[in-house]
């Protein structure tokens, strides 16, 4: 077998998200598109050459073929031995896990997330570094900038890998490791949770529902919900991972999952439920009529962490990124450790991490994570609540009203106003921009502007800065609005506002969100002038 050297050009906007590189499956189906972005990986990360490399996906539209693609790369550019899923299958927390259990050099996660998958869908890739986590933006930059100065990227001729049989081989002298996605990652959460609880709990005739929305959640829920657990059969549906996810959309919300929703308000609902993305990172917590917030989610988390065998000793500190509510920090300043507040993005947290300054963070778009990983992990986030409510001997419904009782409540709530321009989203951002310095003291709807920002963010670890993460207006009384371009999207532009009152009178807990946060949508809507430039009188999706 020959490893053969194929010219190429550049190819222009191959510039990684906050989440890597999301394009239609028809611009990496292009000639040279994958190839040209993963020879720039190898390019940028030195260190993979002579050292092990993780590679798995969601098993959406085009992994099958992406992956083939990238054993090939990394036999001819010198990885020494390469660990990849069967089927070349793996959860993005597996993969993290992984990276860090074998000491790899950084790991390549085919993923879109959240986004719909199928042959006019998403595709996605992105590097993982060694400690797990999504590249940081010094990373990120030079991978772009390789991507600009490419010529030509090398492969192996040689036939393609059986993937569906456990075990090694070899490819051109790297050796080959094909795992099952699931055993690692499932003892992991075997020394993290208390899985006697849930089990007890489980017994003494509780039930639950997991939706893996035909994502990679379902092979590990099955493996842990009902076989090691104990749930009824039949308790974890749509679990067999679907190229085009079935046709739905995974992202694990109240639009995307109103089934499950409207499922959880019947009569004869079950006790506890969740719901996983696309590449299960994402979650979505539920009980009997209520859906957990996932700002209300890492705070309840934060609260409780001492009632988890993995945070047994305490949380040294929890981080947010900056539109996630403060629910959390009110949790912090009453139990003594720090909160942090960074940019969006789960690379952000990973210096806290790293550094022992964290053990929990998440992220406003059902994202919550801990020190296990360095990513966010639907999978754990369930479990974790479910060890929670099966040691307090509490319904999730019960465990949030006494939670708000403690600490107040944060009604919150993210509008996105989806497929715009991307020239109405940047006039959006621009007004605001221009605002910003006359903004505080003014009235908007009958509240006063306290603090109007440009957020910024200096790693408290490394030094580094990011500059222009989104738009900041709070006003008296803790209401707040957060405004902010997506960089997860494939087509225009996403901007999403994030809308925030914080209420500590009893009377007011049982409220519904939106109503509860009406002036704070009328202000965002007239501060942005949100019909004129966007040409939209309300929000496409509300969570």
């Amino acid at each position: 077998m020959a490893l053969i050297t194929h010219s190429t050009v550049p190819i222009p906007n191959q510039l990684p998200g906050t989440s890597g590189l999301r394009k239609k499956v028809a611009v990496f189906q292009q000639p040279h598109y994958l190839e040209n972005f993963v020879q720039a990986i190898f390019d940028a990360v030195p260190a993979l050459r002579g050292a092990t490399l993780v590679l798995g996906g969601d098993g959406r539209f085009h992994n099958a073929q992406a992956v083939q693609t990238i054993i090939k790369m990394a036999a001819a550019n010198g990885v020494a031995r390469l660990v990849v899923g069967q089927d070349g299958l793996l959860s993005t927390p597996a993969l993290s896990h992984l990276v860090r259990s074998e000491q790899a050099a950084g790991g390549i996660v085919l993923s879109a997330s959240h986004n719909p998958g199928g042959p006019e869908g998403d595709f996605g890739i992105k590097f993982n570094a060694a400690n797990g986590g999504p590249a940081p933006e010094r990373l990120t930059a030079a991978i772009h900038a390789k991507t600009l100065e490419i010529r030509e990227y090398r492969l192996s001729d040689a036939a393609d890998v059986d993937l569906s049989r456990l075990g090694g081989t070899a490819l051109d002298g790297m050796q080959i490791e094909v795992v099952d996605p699931v055993a690692d990652y499932a003892g992991l959460m075997q020394r993290l949770i208390d899985f006697d609880a849930i089990a007890y709990w489980l017994k003494a005739g509780h039930r639950l529902r997991i939706d893996a929305l035909h994502a990679i959640g379902g092979p590990y829920a099955s493996h842990l919900f009902e076989n090691l657990l104990g749930a009824a059969p039949g308790s974890v549906v749509n679990a067999r991972p679907l190229a085009d996810f079935g046709g739905w959309h995974p992202d694990p919300n109240p639009v995307y999952a109103a089934h499950l929703v409207d499922l959880m308000a019947a009569a004869d609902a079950p006790d506890f439920a969740a719901a996983f993305d696309g590449d299960a990172d994402r979650n979505m917590i539920l009980g009997r009529a209520v859906t957990v917030t996932p700002s209300d989610s890492l705070a309840v988390l934060a609260a409780n962490a001492r009632l988890l065998p993995q945070f047994r000793d305490g949380l040294p500190g929890v981080a947010r990124s900056m539109p996630t509510s403060r629910a959390v920090d009110v949790v912090a300043a009453a139990q003594g450790f720090d909160c942090f507040e960074t940019p969006t993005g789960w690379k952000f947290f990973g210096n806290l991490l790293d550094a022992g300054r964290i053990g929990l963070c998440g992220e406003e778009s059902y994202g919550t994570g801990a020190s296990h990983v360095r990513e966010k992990d639907g999978v754990w986030a369930a479990l974790a609540w479910l060890n929670l409510i099966a040691v307090r001997r509490s319904s999730v419904a019960e465990v949030l009203a006494q939670h708000w009782a403690t600490f107040g409540r944060h009604f919150y709530s993210r509008h996105d106003y989806e497929g715009l321009a991307q020239s109405a989203g940047d006039a959006v951002m621009a007004r605001l921009r221009d605002r910003l310095a006359g903004l505080p003291g003014t009235a908007v709807q009958a509240m006063t502007v306290k603090q109007a920002d440009d957020f910024a963010y200096t790693d408290p670890v490394d030094g580094a800065v990011a500059q222009r993460q989104g738009v900041r207006i709070e006003f008296d009384g803790g209401a707040r609005a957060v405004f902010r371009l997506s960089g997860t999207g494939t087509e225009g532009a996403t901007l999403r506002i994030y809308l925030e009152r914080y209420a500590t009178d009893p009377a007011q807990y049982g409220l519904p969100t939106q109503p509860a946060l009406a002036r704070v949508i009328a202000a965002a809507a007239e501060l942005a002038d949100l019909p004129t430039l966007t040409g939209r009188s309300a929000a496409d999706v509300v969570t």
